[in-house]
């Protein structure tokens, strides 16, 4: 048999193939060559992507311990000065299941006591983050609760006689279509919205 050119080269292809293929799989923590990895494996230092040893860090991680003298939020206390001049400082942890809602509305109590600043507060957080759907006087009018639909009008008979605690937890949860709204308001700005809300109750 005269052996070609064209013998030669499948021979070389059938080699390097399995070369390759005996080698690739000798190292399980190799995931061998990647296609356009940038795609996946992304070159900036991501707090919470961990892919390779980051070289200028501690340890070698990409997460950093936080700034010294900082403050987990769940131990941060707020001071409200109440009407008999005495301070309460408020740890505002509230640890109540979404799905227990009536508790709630029998154990929690706005820490935050009223005034025309609080409520002001509680007005320009309102428009920042409710106003779209509830509308500017609490009717559910708002653009974007006209096409959720269901937007509740708080000065109904329904929803004008509900508590700190009810309002509280819904705007920490959520309730039917409203998504919660924990992770965008703190708990003192929350409770400073009830404050504001319950004027929308009065229907002013």
């Amino acid at each position: 048999m005269k052996i070609t050119f064209k013998h030669i080269s499948i021979l070389l292809t059938l080699a390097v193939f399995a070369f390759v293929g005996l080698t690739s799989c000798n190292d399980p923590n190799q995931t061998g060559w990647e296609f356009a990895p940038n795609m996946y494996n992304s070159r900036a230092y991501e707090a919470q992507t961990q892919w390779k040893e980051n070289m200028i860090n501690p340890h070698g991680m990409n997460m950093r311990l936080p700034v010294k003298g900082t403050i987990a939020r769940r131990n941060y206390k707020t001071s409200f000065l109440q009407d008999d001049s005495t301070v309460v400082n408020d740890l505002m942890i509230y640890t109540i299941n979404k799905d227990s809602i009536s508790i709630s509305e029998r154990v929690l109590v706005n820490p935050i006591p009223w005034s025309d600043q609080a409520e002001e507060d509680g007005k320009v957080l309102y428009e920042r983050y409710c106003q779209h759907c509830h509308g500017a006087s609490g009717a559910g009018d708002g653009k974007v609760g006209a096409v959720y639909k269901g937007v509740p009008n708080y000065s109904s008979d329904a929803y004008k006689n509900l508590n700190d605690g009810h309002i509280f937890h819904v705007i920490t949860h959520g309730k039917g279509r409203m998504w919660p709204h924990a992770a965008q308001l703190t708990p003192e700005e929350r409770w400073k919205v009830v404050h504001y809300v319950h004027r929308l109750q009065l229907g002013n």
